[in-house]
């Protein structure tokens, strides 16, 4: 365990570096979305909206704001670094001639798309303490917060493995993220919605993963069921990975 998690971190190596060289670059690409959201739903959906499941909207929304920000941070860089790695410089190749394992490889580009997710989130939890009384950061808030980025991190492996090029990343990314953007209760609660599509909803990681951090941040009790399917998720996601990269599929 200990060797694999050393080589991952020398396979990101050259991704901190770039983190390092393009800190405030990164720092603000990645908050617009978010930002866009938290400002659009928080305050001007907020103002309109009494409370949903028992609290203010600002607050039921701000963990749900942290959560998509895992899944759009976190897979967008994994992905995009990765397609353009193999299919543009050529320069993955490089990274699979390495003394290193599988293993190492998978986690390693999973580590710049984390750093991402959580630099992001903690933006956010911040507003989101200025924000409300109801909201508030625990440990198992900033755990929850780390398995999904994990997880979204992975599935941008997945994805950057996957994919020929930007016409196939861009139909991936309709097909897969951009339905649980909207559907997956970041923004409004899952009940509103009619129940057939409600049990497809639940087949979504997003969804288990705002309803995880939701309950960390408010102080509900804590959905452990949904833990588990994220961690089930992030596994599967790890083991296509492993697979698609040892296979030669890459």
């Amino acid at each position: 365990m200990i060797r694999t998690i050393d080589g991952a971190f020398r396979v990101a190596l050259a991704d901190l570096y770039y983190l390092k060289r393009n800190l405030l670059i990164v720092l603000i690409t990645i908050l617009v979305l978010p930002l866009l959201y938290f400002i659009s739903f928080a305050y001007g959906l907020g103002s309109t909206v009494d409370n949903t499941d028992g609290v203010t909207y600002i607050a039921f929304v701000i963990p749900g704001i942290v959560s998509l920000s895992t899944l759009s941070s976190c897979f967008s860089t994994t992905a995009n670094k990765i397609m353009l790695q193999r299919r543009f410089y050529s320069s993955f190749d490089e990274v699979t001639l390495c003394p290193v394992s599988s293993s190492s490889i998978v986690l390693g580009k999973t580590i710049l798309g984390i750093i991402r997710g959580l630099l992001c989130a903690a933006i956010l939890m911040i507003l989101g303490l200025l924000m409300t009384d109801d909201f508030s950061v625990t440990l198992m808030l900033l755990f929850t917060v780390f398995v999904s980025c994990l997880t979204y991190s992975l599935l941008g492996v997945v994805a950057g493995f996957m994919v020929k090029g930007p016409p196939t990343f861009n139909l991936f990314n309709s097909l897969v993220i951009l339905p649980m953007t909207f559907l997956c209760g970041t923004v409004f609660s899952v009940s509103m919605m009619p129940e057939f599509l409600q049990k497809i909803i639940w087949f979504l990681p997003l969804t288990h993963t705002t309803e995880c951090i939701r309950s960390a941040a408010l102080g509900w009790e804590f959905p452990w069921v949904s833990l588990l399917i994220v961690l089930i998720y992030g596994t599967v996601f790890f083991l296509i990975s492993r697979y698609l990269l040892e296979k030669g599929k890459v």
